[in-house]
């Protein structure tokens, strides 16, 4: 893609993003708390990740997409190690619904990730978006007897 960093919208309604800051999961960042009112724990994202969406923020308009789209997305990361595409996808989807890129990272609107893929890059760490409107939609469910029975 080799573009400038930041959300560049194209003429026939692609958007093509690119965040310089190399890309981390949000399922191996979590830390436990404990709830002040009745010490139950649970799972708050890690501060190294708040800080990661804090800093994909620079590079996003929010645009506020809510139409069926594919998000293929390229992970340009650092080091050689294993790392899994479907959670860098669920990072980078809540990324760009903290963003306003998309209104919601619901299976309506991303019916797709066609494309996704990891890359090594040791020395520019980063994440290429290219969001692009498709037709497909997400099935409807359908309805229940009572439903069809007018109940």
């Amino acid at each position: 893609m080799d573009e400038e960093a930041g959300t560049h919208v194209l003429n026939d309604g692609t958007v093509r993003i690119v965040i310089p800051v190399p890309p981390v999961t949000k399922k191996n960042h979590s830390q436990i708390v404990q709830n002040g009112e009745n010490a139950r724990p649970f799972l708050v994202p890690s501060r190294s990740y708040q800080a990661y969406v804090r800093e994909c923020l620079w590079f996003l308009k929010p645009l506020g997409i809510e139409e069926p789209v594919n998000v293929e997305a390229h992970f340009y990361v650092a080091r050689r190690s294993r790392v899994d595409l479907e959670n860098l996808n669920a990072a980078l989807h809540d990324v760009l619904t903290v963003g306003g890129v998309l209104r919601d990272d619901n299976a309506w609107i991303i019916v797709s990730t066609d494309g996704s893929r990891v890359h090594y890059d040791k020395t520019h760490p980063r994440t290429e978006v290219v969001i692009t409107p498709t037709r497909a939609t997400f099935p409807k469910a359908e309805k229940s007897k009572k439903e069809k029975a007018g109940r």
